[in-house]
């Protein structure tokens, strides 16, 4: 990725923070084997800063959409605290296998981390997991599959995707690891997302733009354009 390129998908910036359009794809950062990332590249983001910006959250590889950087240590606390407090709101579409027994509701299973022996790993729902809470709704429906616009509460890993599967019986298309059809990359965006970082304003954040992979199956779920039909 050039600095232009990622400079192309900064969707909002101020003196605190950046939103950019995470590519579907690409890790934010280094795993432990090291190999191409999204953090690698922060450097084209410092526009007259002296150092690259940080990530004040995560998504996971295969996931595109909004992300949130702090322009500074400063920034980074007070995104940090936002995040812990649940005061950023956060949209995310989906294009499901199935159809929800419900237009919509909320989930809410606890969910929790295990590893093989093999040393692989996968998000489980257990009782004593972590809370984790998800409200969903329905956009539209077409060939088997359905559009979801969903809003997780908590941030557990692999979150939407688990409570997708588990509790709609509905896994993402590209998810084969929660049991989803393959063929397809991951149908999972991060939307819009929007927070109260200045107290006397009202809440700034971004929408992005829907990834060329989710075009098709959201079309022939009914989106028009890039916004809801």
């Amino acid at each position: 990725m050039t600095p232009e390129q990622i400079q192309a998908r900064v969707l909002y910036r101020d003196g605190l923070m950046l939103i950019i359009d995470k590519p579907a794809g690409l890790p934010v950062h280094a795993g432990p084997g090291g190999g191409p990332n999204l953090e690698r590249h922060f450097d084209a983001l410092r526009f007259g800063f002296p150092k690259p910006p940080g990530l004040a959250h995560r998504l996971d590889r295969d996931t595109s959409g909004c992300l949130i950087l702090g322009r500074h240590p400063k920034a980074l606390r007070k995104l940090g605290k936002l995040f812990q407090d649940g005061k950023v709101d956060k949209t995310y579409w989906a294009v499901v296998a199935g159809t929800p027994p419900e237009e919509q509701g909320r989930i809410e299973l606890p969910l929790k981390k295990v590893t093989n022996k093999s040393g692989g790993w996968r998000i489980v729902v257990a009782d004593d997991g972590q809370s984790a809470i998800t409200d969903y709704r329905v956009l539209g429906r077409g060939n088997g599959t359905t559009w979801l616009e969903l809003k997780p509460h908590t941030g557990r890993t692999h979150q939407i995707r688990v409570h997708c599967a588990t509790a709609l019986g509905c896994p993402l298309l590209g998810d084969p690891q929660y049991g989803g059809p393959e063929g397809h990359p991951l149908h999972l965006q991060s939307r819009a997302i929007s927070l109260p970082l200045y107290p006397s304003r009202e809440a700034v954040g971004a929408v992005a733009p829907v990834p060329l992979h989710m075009r098709a199956a959201l079309a022939a779920c009914g989106f028009q354009g890039d916004d809801p039909a």
